[in-house]
């Protein structure tokens, strides 16, 4: 098998599920009780959340743990809006967020809130100016996030920041994506709120995190008890947390190195596709992209039938977000910079890991070319195309 969808998910490293498995056994108090079996454990979740905000340039007491990046995202925006619903009810977003933030505020326009999404241009990225534009006196949340899960596009989050510090709005970011693989410093880019999830670096699915800078006026997501400050009710899943914050020690370990050779064996993926499919291009900015990302549309290609067809040669791979892969309808990232329909149908993600390797790159290549070579040979769209000529960019 080779594995290219390290965006969807990552495998948990041998490391990680070896410092979780004692908190499923040996160690298995409840971190709110009071006995040393609990006081353990307890020990343990305190020194996670001190990991993850060193990491991130945070103070422990900021960081609160969740069940995942989609909970965080939907805690930040959604208390913030309510806790500040007083002050106005404007939020500004993008068009090409992931539906764990786009589907959150469309839910608080249902509650009165006004929403502006911002659009991006050809490349995925947003202009400073149009926030700067769309700032009202209601304004009280900016949600972008870090850097987009289909195309990889890293946004300019500090100079988002100052703005939305200049303005005194505050700013969330979904870094989803982004933590792990970029360097993050939650106080130097100004960023009030910001949501991690564990699976996308190595670590356990089911956990995630949301950073909140202290003294942001914030309402409590779920209620009970009083784990995490009273701000997040419910028995911690503490082999999970301890997970997640191993395994996010281990992906910045040698970042700069292992980012150095994503990024030589991304550019090789991206320049040999784009030579050698014709009618290929490239989805999102060539430089300003997560070290690991290529995006492709493929003309007269759908991209499921592309997918299983790689499927079969043991190749992993993706057409968008994992969380839209049952939909028929195309990317709304990809219609948010300027693809028409049919050509947004025939993307292609490919997501490499600091384990892939040349061979595996060169043998998806080889079999992606045979898989489109047969689909378009079949496909009346393409013969029409090229009995007219076949000229024309994608």
């Amino acid at each position: 098998m080779i594995y290219l969808d390290n965006s969807a998910t990552t495998p948990v490293k041998k490391e990680v599920v070896d410092e979780m498995l004692p908190y499923f056994t040996s160690f298995y108090g409840n971190p709110s009780s009071l006995y040393k079996l609990s006081r353990d454990a307890k020990r343990k979740l305190e020194e996670a959340r001190e990991k993850v905000a060193k990491i991130i340039g945070a103070e422990k007491d900021e960081i609160y743990f969740t069940a995942s990046g989609t909970e965080s995202d939907n805690w930040a925006i959604k208390q913030i809006a309510r806790a500040n619903k007083k002050k106005g009810n404007h939020i500004i977003t993008t068009k090409i967020e992931h539906h764990a933030v786009l589907h959150t505020c469309m839910e608080l326009e249902k509650e009165g809130f006004e929403v502006t999404y911002l659009d991006v241009d050809s490349e995925g990225k947003i202009n400073i100016g149009d926030i700067e534009k769309h700032i009202k006196g209601t304004t009280i949340l900016i949600t972008i996030m870090y850097a987009n899960n289909e195309i990889g596009v890293i946004m300019p989050i500090a100079e988002i920041g100052n703005i939305a510090r200049e303005k005194g709005i505050v700013f969330h970011t979904d870094a989803v994506q982004a933590v792990g693989k970029l360097n993050i410093d939650v106080v130097k880019e100004n960023i009030d709120l910001l949501s991690l999830s564990g699976h996308k670096f190595n670590g356990p699915k089911g956990v995630g995190a949301l950073y909140i800078k202290k003294g942001t006026k914030i309402n409590s997501f779920m209620h009970g008890g009083g784990q995490e400050k009273g701000k997040r009710a419910g028995t911690e899943n503490v082999p999970g947390i301890i997970g997640l914050a191993k395994a996010l020690e281990l992906s910045v370990e040698n970042r700069e190195e292992k980012n150095k050779k994503l990024v030589e064996l991304r550019d090789y993926l991206i320049d040999t596709v784009l030579s050698e499919v014709p009618h290929s291009r490239l989805n999102g900015d060539r430089v300003d992209r997560l070290p690991n990302n290529a995006n492709f549309c493929i003309r007269f290609i759908e991209g499921e039938s592309l997918l299983l067809g790689l499927d079969n040669f043991g190749i992993c791979a993706s057409s968008g977000s994992a969380c839209t892969s049952g939909s028929l309808d195309p990317s709304h990232v990809l219609l948010a910079i300027g693809l028409p329909h049919e050509i947004a149908h025939g993307s292609l993600r490919l997501t490499l890991s600091d384990e892939t390797t040349k061979e595996e790159i060169d043998f998806t290549i080889e079999k992606l070319k045979e898989i489109i070579q047969r689909l378009r040979a079949m496909s009346p769209l393409y013969e029409d195309f090229m009995k007219n000529g076949g000229n024309s960019d994608v």
